[in-house]
């Protein structure tokens, strides 16, 4: 039987896999169009193509009976969940962990800068010739909360060192304590919400996050305060944000939105305060070399029997 490695990326572009003679496996191109590059039976490695959305991720794998592996190119695993319960027992998820921290920690401290010192409308302003002189917020001396404090959430703090920030304070699921200071669990957040001028959202999708950031968690955040997120969209109540910072009461820097992409005509797009990027907290020109280094270490663990990296849970 054929053991068959599905890569969203060209074989030949990706320095360091297996040598098929060797290892037995061999290299199909597919990313995520409509037909197949192989029988998805022969399957063993499936590596999701990159940003094309769950439907597409989960087409091929009911009938990837011999899978053994499924890596995703990206930090979060939500967009391939649906497609779990098709695949055979036994079958390792591994997740991005190391491609997308840098270029995500980058785009955090660039929605926050650009939010507090109000680089949106200096834009417009620019757009017609107005020179909108003043005061604006600094980063220095804003105490800052970090929600989800995984590997991204840490290299948003390295990032926020030079800031002269009054504190960080991280949240993660459960509590436990870093170089950098404790992190504290979930359940404090009601606690620390009111005491952040900024929220930074990095945490994982997941069904104990859906609509974490609802209309209780927005109340809870001080007058002025700014709501980043950077995580997924539906980590939002997006009709309790728009109520929020459609008052005024806090604004918002996302990267990320629910619905997505967001669509024209949508009321988020108007509301003042309201920052939006387009999903671009992992696209950038960091993202490759990365996802290549990835693949190819992943590939050889594989290769060679040895347990693969960044597990996220096993199909039973």
């Amino acid at each position: 039987m054929t053991a068959d490695v599905w890569l969203p990326i060209p074989a030949d572009e990706i320095a360091g896999l297996p040598a098929p003679a060797g290892s037995g496996l061999t290299y199909r191109f597919w990313d995520g169009g409509p037909d197949f590059p192989a029988d998805p039976a022969d399957c063993v490695f499936y590596v999701v193509p990159y940003m094309k959305g769950s439907e597409i991720a989960v087409r091929p794998m009911a009938a990837m009976t011999s899978l053994r592996v499924v890596q995703t190119l990206s930090a979060g695993t939500d967009h391939v969940t649906p497609g779990l319960g098709l695949l055979p027992p036994g079958v390792t998820l591994c997740n991005a962990k190391g491609v997308h921290e840098a270029s995500t920690a980058e785009l955090t401290v660039a929605l926050i800068l650009a939010s507090l010192r109000g680089i949106p409308g200096f834009v417009r302003g620019q757009d017609r010739e107005e020179w909108r002189a003043g005061f604006y917020p600094a980063l220095a001396d804003k105490s800052v909360l970090i929600v989800g404090y995984g590997s991204i959430g840490a290299a948003i703090e390295d990032r926020l060192a030079p800031f002269e920030c009054a504190r960080v304070a991280r949240v993660a699921r459960s509590a436990r304590t870093t170089e950098r200071g404790p992190v504290r669990a979930l359940a404090d957040l009601p606690a620390l919400l009111p005491e952040a001028d900024v929220v930074i959202l990095s945490t994982p999708l997941t069904p104990d996050t859906h609509h974490l950031a609802d209309a209780g968690f927005l109340a809870r955040m001080k007058d002025g305060a700014l709501l980043v997120n950077v995580a997924r969209g539906p980590v939002v109540d997006t009709e309790a944000l728009l109520a929020e910072a459609g008052s005024g009461r806090i604004t918002a820097a996302l990267d990320v939105t629910d619905p997505e992409p967001l669509p024209q005509g949508h009321p988020l797009w108007h509301v003042p305060g309201v920052l939006i990027s387009p999903h671009v907290g992992g696209s950038t020109s960091a993202f490759m070399p990365r996802a290549k280094r990835l693949v190819a270490g992943q590939l050889t663990r594989f290769a060679e029997r040895a347990q693969m990296r960044n597990i996220v849970l096993t199909t039973s």
